[in-house]
């Protein structure tokens, strides 16, 4: 059963990266990926407007907790077993530090995606790696 919903940027090549990692890494089914960018898609049940989730990750727990941000990828790598990957945003006097540095990479990641060579996988359509693509779900 799906724990935890990741709302991610599925134009994005870094964000899509991150995605089918943790996607390949889930194999008891914790987490389930949605494309923020598909056609109809609305983000008002968390509370939220797409301008808020393209500035940081967002995910929504089981009971309905949203949590954004570096909350969110700390949920996300603990519940795949790797939790050791991201340590440091469980450390109180970092945790200001880090958010502060994944918004300003969540700000220029598509730079960031061409400096670093990242593309879209092949078999998204070019655009995206939708909700029903083969990469995600």
């Amino acid at each position: 059963m799906n724990t935890l919903t990741l709302y991610f940027d599925g134009r994005c090549p870094f964000c899509v990266k991150s995605m089918l990692k943790l996607r390949k890494w889930n194999t008891a089914g914790h987490l389930a990926f949605v494309d923020i960018t598909q056609p109809g898609f609305d983000p008002a049940f968390l509370g939220a407007d797409m301008a808020a989730l393209n500035r940081e990750l967002h995910a929504r727990t089981l009971d309905g907790r949203v949590l954004v941000g570096i909350d969110s990828m700390l949920a996300a790598y603990t519940l795949v077993g790797r939790g050791w990957m991201v340590w440091p945003l469980r450390i109180p006097f970092l945790r200001p530090l880090l958010a502060n540095l994944y918004r300003w990479f969540a700000r220029h990641r598509y730079a960031i995606s061409r400096r670093l060579g990242i593309r879209l996988p092949q078999g998204c359509d070019g655009d995206t790696c939708g909700i029903g693509s083969p990469f995600l779900n």
